[in-house]
């Protein structure tokens, strides 16, 4: 979860990192009762996140630096939509602009990343779900925009749930069908009856034993559609199902149609873009208004 107090960290760190001992341009060349009025704009569509850690980056900065008209995380927008407006001392503003923009691309990009997936599986039942696969240092953000963006989250951390992979069953020793079943009650019977286990297969020929073990939830790992389908088939409802692997919006679709619960996608935040977002003075902003207000007439 995006705690408050996660947010101040992150962003005073991130300061911290930019400005270590001062902004020398702003020192030099900005008085320090100098103002000024500027909007967080947007340079392409997409969908908006971070608008917390905007207003903390420039809280952080200087407190007398006001965010109003902000944007609530999750909003769809269009290129040259204003989405925040932010005023007062402009050392501040100017020194937090980065640092504030920075968190606002990066999980605006995943949100706008996941809001296409979301979108690809329309209808299937499917819930589009993040991975583990984040930034170290800024899983909850990230994660906070998987969601931002319509999505879902995985577990948080390795602390939240039992999933046990191919690496962890060779660990044990664990082969063939008896093998593994047997691993997997020993599991269950360590762990309380509150905590979630859920089993990766990379073949039809686990799921039986697995299921056997009474597991809670089973992860189809790189299986083609037509496998998916089977397994699916196999699994009969018994516990949900999750495909995971070599996921992308040209394959989504597909794989949700064929009746898996969950899909999980590294991509939402190891591969999103940072969204084109900018920070411009008011009047340039109003002037650009008026100039598309003229044209329309």
């Amino acid at each position: 979860m995006l705690t408050p107090e996660l947010i101040n960290a992150a962003v005073r760190a991130a300061l911290a990192e930019d400005m270590p001992w001062g902004d020398a341009t702003v020192e030099a060349a900005i008085a320090p009762d100098a103002r000024l009025r500027t909007a967080l704009v947007a340079r392409e569509e997409g969908v908006f996140a971070g608008g917390e850690v905007v207003r903390a980056a420039f809280a952080a900065t200087d407190p007398q630096i006001t965010v109003t008209e902000l944007s609530p995380d999750g909003t769809h927008f269009d290129a040259g939509q204003r989405l925040a407006l932010i005023e007062g001392p402009a050392r501040g503003i100017l020194s937090a602009e980065r640092v504030a923009l920075n968190f606002a691309q990066r999980m605006s990009g995943i949100a706008t990343l996941t809001a296409r997936y979301v979108a690809a599986v329309e209808g299937t039942g499917a819930r589009i779900v993040d991975t583990r696969k984040t930034t170290p240092g800024l899983r909850a953000f990230e994660k906070h925009a998987v969601r931002a963006g319509g999505g879902h989250n995985h577990r948080f951390s390795l602390s939240d749930a039992v999933m046990v992979k191919d690496n962890h069953l060779a660990a044990l020793g664990a082969t063939g069908p008896r093998g593994i079943t047997e691993a997997l009650r020993t599991i269950r019977a360590r762990v309380s009856h509150t905590t979630h286990i859920e089993v990766e297969v990379d073949s039809l020929a686990q799921i039986e034993p697995v299921l056997a073990a009474g597991v809670d939830s089973i992860m189809l790992d790189n299986f083609s559609p037509a496998e998916l389908r089977e397994a699916v088939s196999l699994i009969d409802a018994h516990v949900p199902t999750e495909a995971s692997g070599n996921v992308n919006l040209d394959t989504v679709a597909e794989l949700a149609a064929c009746g898996v619960d969950v899909i999980s996608v590294g991509k939402l935040t190891h591969s999103a873009r940072a969204l084109d977002l900018g920070l411009d003075s008011v009047d340039e902003v109003d002037e650009v208004d008026e100039v598309d207000e003229v044209a329309d007439e």
